[in-house]
């Protein structure tokens, strides 16, 4: 069969790798925004095309998506599975393109897919791919992509029909223990480490699930928690200078994900927001801001309309730039606050990705004067 790869990025060329190694036959499209595809050609996502591989190549494997938190989990479960004797390799939205692994040479026992809503538009797999999968949180964000709330949250939920054990974080406090009567004894295994907080122990009792469901007894669950180390660019200090903590959260790429950093920041904080708006509604936070933050600095293309919808419940300064707004924040800091970069959009309008905000940010911080 001929395959049209549509995108040429890290998971077309992965696909076309893999094809080339089963001796298949491809052309590549790349620089358009849409494909019509006429009913009788099949679409496929990269995931499921890559999945498809490591089932067949008997690669057992465990899945998670939601709003907020997907990376740092799919991080630990890899590396718990690691730790306990059974190789593991984060794939998909976060590590190599699943095409990537299953044209490995040598495969791990384990693939832990980060799974993204816009992957899950054109992913359709059997109920049984997955040893198990979990949804983390459902949140308002994409917007722009997929027009609505619902549309977003049913798509994060699709994951859950193709898993053997479903594990639904967004689920009321009373069904997930009807489901799993013993997930409150999880709590102690993460105590004191970087999940030990109100916002992310939801994300480390998902994680506890699906490594019950793969195998891993609780003493290898806790000598993963105490060994995981945050990934860059979540919550991660920058440095303290003149009392003022910095704090890089430049992955916060919705305001879902800003309000939750907000919550995990003592306060008084100086806010640093804005960039490239995702649709969803800068009203939804204002309450939040109102009693935790001092003051935001506004950067980006959304500058202006986060400041009509915060100004009546903090004070708002447009900056515009980050270096505008580094260089207010030291002007205006007191001891004893914190500086906090957790924009709530996406990061295309003035950086080529939400990592080299982070950079630049650190680098801002860091310079004298």
């Amino acid at each position: 069969m001929k395959t049209l790869i549509a995108g040429y990025g890290r998971s077309g060329k992965a696909v076309e790798a893999l094809i080339a190694a089963q001796g298949g036959e491809c052309t590549v499209l790349d620089g358009v925004g849409m494909i019509v595809a006429s009913p009788g050609i099949r679409v496929v996502s990269e995931l499921e095309f890559g999945v498809g591989v490591l089932r067949e190549r008997g690669v057992k494997m465990l899945a998670v998506t939601g709003s907020k938190g997907k990376s740092s989990v799919v991080k630990l479960l890899a590396e718990a599975l690691t730790m306990a004797g059974h190789p593991a390799q984060a794939c998909g939205n976060y590590g190599l393109p699943v095409s990537a692994l299953a044209n490995s040479p040598s495969l791990p026992e384990w693939a832990v897919v980060e799974v993204s809503s816009f992957q899950l538009e054109t992913t359709n797999l059997p109920p049984d791919t997955f040893r198990a999968a979990a949804v983390l949180n459902l949140q308002e964000d994409h917007l722009d992509r997929h027009g609505s709330v619902a549309v977003y949250h049913a798509l994060k939920r699709k994951l859950l029909a193709m898993a053997g054990i479903s594990v639904d974080m967004s689920a009321s406090p009373v069904q997930l223990r009807r489901l799993f009567p013993d997930i409150d004894g999880f709590a102690p295994l993460f105590a004191g480490s970087y999940f030990d907080n109100e916002i992310l122990a939801a994300n480390a009792l998902a994680a506890c699930l699906l490594l019950e469901a793969a195998g891993i007894d609780r003493d290898g669950m806790a000598r993963a928690f105490a060994a995981f180390k945050p990934l860059p660019h979540r919550m991660n200090l920058v440095g303290e200078y003149g009392q003022v903590r910095y704090i890089d959260d430049s992955k916060a790429t919705s305001l879902a994900a800003l309000a939750a950093a907000v919550k995990m920041t003592p306060a008084p904080i100086r806010l640093i927001a804005g960039g490239l708006p995702k649709g969803d509604d800068p009203e939804s936070v204002a309450r939040l801001l109102t009693n935790r933050v001092k003051k935001v600095y506004l950067i980006g293309q959304s500058a202006e309309s986060f400041a009509a919808a915060w100004e009546a419940s903090v004070e708002c300064e447009i900056s515009r730039t980050l270096e505008a707004a580094v260089a207010a924040v030291k002007r205006d800091a007191k001891p004893g606050e914190t500086v906090l970069l957790s924009p709530g959009t996406a990061s295309f309008d003035q950086f080529k990705n939400f990592e080299e905000r982070g950079e630049v940010f650190a680098s801002l911080v860091k310079q004298e004067g």
